[in-house]
């Protein structure tokens, strides 16, 4: 007889949800971490406040803002598992919360609380949680996995994989759940760092620093995707969350373009300055509408000298160009060290939608981020992992 009916190997936010899904179902559940303490990148989510959800993170918009070679593939788990019932769970806790800006849901308190809730939850479903314990070895039996786990082996019918991605490894982000994707015969997506800040040249980092701590409202965009929200500058490049959601679009080589008037027609701008204010310099116009620090860079960028009355409209309608289009190339971006989520992973291919179950190979669950499922910044990667967890708990 197996130890365990079912193994959750990683006690972040898929596993703990898997694990409390399968306890409820009457299964012997063990949920096993390599890290002292379980849901560490719960803990510091949201500035430790965890964006625990987004009310806009369903199947309805989820073609658009899940990636991954097969975006429809989280369709099915997000259609059962809504951020409706992730918030009932956390309303009966007592855990206060508010909505920030475009559906984000954030504690009031600190995200232990939801640490706090998800372990409560995996002990009344009557599942064992081991931390501090490295996973060693897996092997593929007749009645199901046997896995080394610290000193000793543990069997179980079932085994879910909730280890995640690579993104920040110093809390302890392995590769692993890619190795026992491959050993079972599952391919693996290229992976690379999503929702991270983007670095730039020692040419163009020279121009940009002294901007450093400078933040403004801008659209900041690759090819066809649009995001308007905040940039911030900082002494390695750009930051913030406009530039956190087109770094998963962007790729080497790539520019970006930066609208830092949205909304707002900067032609038309200056044209009306040119009337009513045509003594003002063109960067004294715009200190009216940027930090201070921004508008005389950008002023240095137009490099039209002299009083805005006098600058005639093919000089107006570059200077507006520069403004409302302003291309930037990043080099880089500061990589798997401080990136929230990794873009790419497991395929989906080879993962049953409804489950999570691996198709050829029974008794294996693949769920969170380890999955080539990646969602926008704000809540929309949390209520993958709550969904995709609950969906193999179902199963496993």
């Amino acid at each position: 007889m197996p130890d365990f009916d079912v193994i959750v190997l990683g006690a972040g936010a898929a596993g703990m949800m898997a694990g409390i899904e399968a306890g409820k179902r009457g299964r012997k559940v063990l949920v096993v971490d390599h890290a002292r303490d379980p849901g560490e990148k719960i803990r510091i989510s949201g500035g430790g406040r965890c964006n625990f959800t987004n009310v806009n993170a369903t199947h309805t918009f989820g073609r658009e803002r899940f990636l991954g070679q097969n975006p429809r593939f989280a369709l099915s788990a997000l259609s059962r598992y809504t951020p409706e019932m992730f918030i009932a769970r956390v309303k009966k806790q007592g855990i206060a919360y508010h909505e920030k800006t475009l559906g984000q849901l954030f504690c009031d308190g600190p995200a232990t609380q939801i640490v706090s809730m998800l372990i409560n939850d995996l002990r009344a479903a009557g599942a064992s949680i081991w931390t501090g314990r490295a996973v060693g070895s897996i092997e593929k039996t007749t009645d199901g996995f046997d896995v080394m786990i610290g000193d000793g082996r543990v069997t179980a019918s079932s085994l879910v994989v909730a280890t995640g991605g690579k993104s920040i490894p110093k809390m302890g982000a392995t590769g692993l759940a890619y190795q026992i994707a491959r050993q079972f015969g599952l391919a693996v997506t290229d992976t690379r760092p999503a929702l991270v800040p983007l670095t730039f040249e020692p040419g163009a980092l020279e121009q940009l620093k002294p901007l450093a701590g400078v933040s403004t409202n801008a659209v900041v965009g690759h090819g066809k995707t649009r995001f308007e929200e905040a940039l911030l500058f900082t002494h390695r490049g750009l930051s913030g969350p406009a530039i956190l959601q087109i770094s998963s679009y962007w790729r080497d080589g790539d520019a970006i373009s930066v609208d830092l008037l949205p909304g707002e027609d900067a032609l038309e701008l200056f044209r009306a300055a040119r009337k009513t204010t045509p003594k003002l310099h063109l960067q004294t116009v715009l200190s009216d509408r940027l930090p201070r620090r921004l508008a005389q860079l950008v002023g240095e960028l137009i490099d039209q000298p002299g009083m805005i009355g006098d600058l005639s409209d093919k000089k107006l309608m570059a200077a507006a160009e520069q403004v409302s289009n302003w291309r930037l190339k990043p080099v880089g971006s500061e990589g798997y060290r401080t990136a929230e989520v990794t873009l790419g992973g497991i395929d989906t291919t080879g993962l049953d939608a409804k489950t999570m179950v691996a198709r050829e190979v029974p008794g294996l669950f693949f769920v969170g981020e380890a999955v080539d499922v990646t969602g926008w910044l704000g809540g929309y990667n949390f209520q993958w992992a709550w969904a995709s967890g609950w969906a193999a708990g179902q199963a496993a």
